[in-house]
């Protein structure tokens, strides 16, 4: 049975992962391995159990006090395991630290598959942007969310046969968990009303290590808070944590501002759904705002996913105070607007078997229709604002698994010439 390891070091590339997990262990000789590039396994079990993720096989704790510290034990440390276990194909998500270990599996002339490839913002300042070209250029199969990161792939040199489109995972995702999403009760934990509240995530380096842009956000949200009185729920980030901490005493912020540990899936989720506007730095909030319907901005400068400006998804606001509240009026107007027809997945538990197969308000569909480009094109044409790559992506963990288990031999044979 074809060995893979599939390598992560952070919660999102869990979420976005989870489905592809549950496909690898049922049908290869499957090795998880977490780097522990930013938390320690016994601070993320909550999280594990969360999303039914098992155990990893191996857990590297390379976590250090400096950046260059840390890539430095996680190639050293996954080319021990690779060496241990000798796996016939590695895989790899997206663009953080812990994908860098791709060059320890390529210099051990291991086939690598990369999901969520050819991402591109164009901006050096982002951490990530140096990660996506190294990882995209050292993997041998690059999969990519969109039509967009396969022409910046193609356009960069990289060889067309080898690039392959799988739509956005987070349907699949949503799908798996939505029920338990709607049984959460952490706004009556929170002591939230529904519209009634501003959603924040902010965690990206460009952003919360540059001091000027925090006290930015910060004045920001301080605005939103005198113009709409509603509370503001902070996902705080751990790195994003130490540098409020630095920067501002808690009683100038003001008892509006609710500074909260990072939560779970199903509970930020729940949190999105319910909330007046998000406002989040993070890479999904595109993905999450289509797939989902969000009003969201994009607190950023620069952005990988153009595909949600192509369906004008969302709006890209930056840090600045005015700009960010004339953001907030115009997204969430629209969806004001909109509500009747614009609306996802119910908070109805008892209607959510109804809602997710059969309803024509139902966005993204399960079942004999998962796979179906038109009867997914049908549904989506009632949201103005989806991403037809994310729409039409269907089952993405048995399209990952299929190509895995496709071009392996095909880059053993082409690229290391082995018999």
């Amino acid at each position: 049975m074809l060995k893979v390891m599939t390598i992560v070091g952070t919660r999102p590339e869990l979420i976005k992962l989870c489905c592809v997990i549950s496909e690898f262990d049922k049908y290869t000789n499957h090795i998880l391995v977490h780097t522990g590039q930013n938390y320690a396994y016994e601070l993320n079990q909550v999280f594990f159990d969360d999303m039914g993720i098992r155990k990893p096989d191996y857990f590297l704790e390379v976590a250090a006090d400096n950046t260059a510290k840390s890539i430095g034990l996680i190639i050293e440390k996954v080319d021990a395991v690779l060496e241990k276990e000798k796996p016939d194909a590695v895989l790899f998500y997206g663009d953080t630290n812990s994908c860098l270990s791709a060059i320890a599996a390529k210099r051990r002339k291991i086939p690598i598959f990369h999901m969520e490839a050819g991402n591109r913002c164009f901006d050096q300042r982002v951490p990530e942007e140096i990660n996506r070209k190294i990882i995209d250029h050292t993997s041998d199969v690059n999969i990519t969310l969109t039509e967009h990161a396969r022409r910046y792939l193609i356009s960069e040199g990289l060889p067309p046969e080898l690039i392959f489109k799988s739509g956005s995972h987070m349907p699949e995702v949503l799908d798996r968990f939505m029920p338990k999403i709607l049984k959460s009760d952490i706004l009556d934990k929170l002591s939230l009303k529904a519209k009634q509240y501003f959603l924040i995530s902010s965690h990206r380096e460009e952003n919360v290590d540059v001091k000027s842009n925090l006290k930015e956000l910060l004045s920001s949200l301080q605005m939103l808070i005198k113009e709409y009185s509603f509370p503001v729920i902070f996902s705080t980030h751990p790195r994003t944590k130490k540098r409020l901490e630095d920067l501002w005493e808690r009683k100038e912020l003001g008892d509006k501002i609710r500074f909260l540990p990072a939560f779970g899936f199903t509970d930020y989720v729940k949190l999105q759904m319910n909330a007046f506007c998000i406002l989040s730095d993070s890479g999904t909030i595109t993905e999450e705002a289509s797939i989902l319907n969000l009003p969201a901005l994009n607190i950023r400068e620069a952005h990988e996913r153009p595909e949600g400006m192509d369906a004008g998804t969302l709006i890209m606001s930056g840090f600045k105070a005015a700009r960010v509240l004339q953001s907030v009026k115009a997204i969430t107007a629209e969806h004001e607007n909109n509500k009747d027809t614009q609306k996802i997945y119910s908070n109805d538990l008892e209607n959510w078997n109804v809602k997710r197969g059969a309803s024509t308000h139902s966005l993204y569909l399960i079942g004999e229709h998962a796979s179906s480009p038109k009867f997914c094109r049908d549904n989506f044409s009632k949201q103005k604002s989806i991403v037809q790559d994310y729409a039409e992506a269907g089952l993405v963990s048995k399209k990952i698994l299929r190509i895995v288990l496709s071009y392996v031999d095909y880059v053993n044979r082409t690229v290391w010439f082995k018999k």
